[in-house]
């Protein structure tokens, strides 16, 4: 079996044929010999076997267009193959007739005009194979005794004894029809490709789709209309919608209108349904409907939000997971308790790294709508021209650089969940105007779209900034502000609950010792103090990475100043400070040296006071005078 495949009407030009094929290297491409019906009769066998362009010409070439499914390529006859056949008749002194299907000999006559003869010609068009005998017979009854065309028509023509020149084609002729064919074959490889990928596409969507032509006969119908209907696609496809559909949505399909939203009742179903006109160069040739079951709408929309949380937008931690021993934490914790078990908006202010997030997470998993989305977004990581998409969403097309497909914002992710915005301060003056709609409205539009979206969230929204500063400065609007702020939390800094550090520090020190596989045990009195008396700016953020650090320099089971300090360029004024002292000694001395060097050392350092050396070396000081001036 070819793809291509050549209907010779008569043997040269299956010859000709034969050596294009073999010069071009054809390898899918096939020719036979077949006249007329005998032609059709291969043609169909042909393409029985998966033969997808037939090639012929003449009156062959008329029959197979008529009775083929598949593309028909024509050869061609040029002005070239008429010339040359012309050539053999011009000098005739009898009259001549070309016989033929208007598509071999149609403009001969003029051609004979422009060349200029005196031999007398008459053009004689056939319509079908049966008619060829009756129209040469006719000529013969006028005298005519020379005939010019087609492969029947010498057949003929010479069947009455009368002579016959043969209207041939071109190898160029017949290349020609060939290049067209592949263009036929991949332009019908390429429609088929797209003609399955489309059938799949519509099978695979979880909407149905059904379409009607413009005489209301149904044209596409879905596996997901088949089961909302409770009709096979083969018994509905090309009937006429009202025929097989009786109720509203054959109404609305037919009216060729646009419909959005329609609730309708398919038999116990409710389904949701979309519809449109389908038009081509203005006019409307039909119209196409999609549709959902309302009830598995709703399956879905559950399954997307566990979807959500799956994907990361949970709340990870709970007030259990805040440490503290200080009044001021407490309190500020009981605070956000009693606000957790209302969905107003709150605001939390706080220096950097207090734990506002920590602070959110907790509130979302002590409210009602735990089971809900958490959606966090840190308005100061994000560039001012991204927000608004970050916040809103967007559909295709909506501004340069959108992706493709539709973008839902924090606020429709967060649906049924919080959204906690961080850095509030940064959302840019234009934008938080939007904001304040949606807080009053409870309602998103995205970017590019004309649709309204209805939103349930509770928003929280943090900001190490006093925001009451920035409204009087004009940097932030105060309607928003007084929107926001309805409950307010502030969260101490680490500065102000110092009782707090030692708690927080055996946490890190767990935490870290853990991670890094480290077996430490106690943190010194002298390192303890030092992170006492230190300034946190980046308070417990900034204690994190304190400890974390010092973890990673331990050797031992003890964590020592020398770990814990943060400033190495201030080191030895720590050491002073919190009375750490080194002794160095090289290895391999005797235990006596030993002493003997520390005795001196402990002196050293206590100015040779020999009453506090000899407190600390635990000995009298009629001992210590004699070690020391031991010979």
């Amino acid at each position: 079996m070819k793809d291509i495949v050549i209907i010779a009407p008569y043997k040269n030009l299956y010859d000709l044929s034969k050596e294009v094929i073999e010069e071009q290297n054809y390898e899918n491409i096939d020719v036979v010999i077949g006249d007329l019906n005998d032609g059709l009769k291969i043609a169909k066998h042909e393409v029985d076997l998966g033969t997808r362009v037939i090639i012929s010409r003449g009156g062959t070439y008329n029959l197979l267009k008529a009775n083929l499914s598949i593309p028909v390529v024509e050869i061609k006859l040029t002005a070239f193959d008429i010339l040359r056949s012309y050539g053999e008749i011009k000098d005739y002194k009898t009259k001549i007739a070309i016989v033929g299907y208007k598509n071999v000999i149609y403009g001969y006559d003029e051609l004979k005009t422009i060349l200029g003869t005196q031999t007398s010609t008459t053009e004689i068009y056939i319509e079908e194979e049966e008619t060829v005998e009756s129209r040469i017979a006719d000529c013969i009854s006028q005298g005519i005794k020379i005939f010019v065309g087609d492969n029947i028509v010498c057949r003929t023509a010479e069947k009455f004894g009368c002579k016959s020149y043969l209207i041939t084609s071109t190898k160029d002729s017949i290349l020609s029809s060939i290049e067209e064919a592949i263009r036929i074959l991949e332009a019908s490889r390429f429609e088929k490709e797209m003609t399955e990928r489309l059938s799949t596409l519509i099978d695979s969507v979880h909407d149905g789709v059904m379409s009607i032509d413009k005489d209301d006969r149904i044209t596409v119908f879905n596996s997901i209309a088949q089961k909302i209907f409770n009709l096979k696609r083969e018994d509905v496809i090309g009937k006429r919608i009202t025929d097989v559909i009786d109720n509203d949505v054959s109404d609305i399909l037919t009216s060729k209108s646009t419909k959005i939203g329609e609730i309708i009742k398919v038999g116990k179903t409710k389904i949701n349904l979309n519809s449109v006109p389908l038009t081509a160069n203005n006019k409307t040739i039909g119209a196409m409907a999609t549709f959902q079951d309302i009830t598995e709408l709703q399956d879905l929309e559950k399954r997307i939000r566990i979807k959500l949380l799956e994907s990361g937008f949970v709340a990870k931690y709970s007030f259990d997971d805040i440490i503290y021993k200080s009044t001021k934490m407490k309190a500020c914790i009981d605070k956000a308790k009693k606000f957790s078990n209302y969905h107003t908006s709150i605001l939390i202010e706080g220096q950097s790294g207090v734990g506002k997030e920590l602070f959110a997470q907790s509130i979302h998993n002590y409210s009602d709508l735990r089971n809900g989305p958490f959606v966090a977004l840190n308005c100061a990581a994000i560039q001012p021209s991204l927000i608004e998409s970050e916040l809103f969403g967007y559909v295709e097309g909506a501004f340069t650089g959108a992706k493709k497909g539709v973008k839902a914002g924090v606020f429709e992710l967060a649906h049924g969940g919080t959204v906690f915005l961080d850095e509030i301060a940064e959302i840019p003056m234009d934008l938080q105007g939007r904001f304040l709609r949606v807080l009053q409205e409870k309602e998103v539009m995205r970017i590019g779209d004309d649709k309204v979206i209805p939103i349930d969230v509770r928003i929280i929204s943090a900001s190490n900034k006093k925001l009451r500063e920035l409204v009087k400065e004009g940097k932030f609007r105060s309607d928003l502000y007084y929107r926001i702020g309805i409950l307010k939390i502030n969260i101490p800094s680490l500065n102000e609950r110092k009782e707090d550090i030692i708690l927080l520090t055996e946490h890190f020190i767990k935490k870290f010792a853990k991670l890094y596989s480290k077996k430490i045990k106690k943190i010194s009195d002298s390192s303890l103090e030092y992170l006492m008396d230190y300034d946190y700016e980046g308070n417990v953020r900034e204690l994190e990475g304190i400890v974390e650090k010092a973890v990673i320099l331990c050797e031992g089971d003890e964590i020592n100043i020398e770990d814990i300090i943060v400033d190495d360029e201030n080191i030895n004024q720590a050491i002073e400070k919190y009375n750490i002292h080194y002794f160095n000694i090289d290895y391999g001395v005797s235990l006596k040296k030993l002493n003997e060097e520390y005795i001196k050392y402990v002196l050293s350092k206590e100015n040779n006071n020999y009453k506090r050396a000899s407190e600390i070396l635990e000995i009298d000081r009629s001992t210590l005078w004699r070690r020391i001036n031991k010979k």
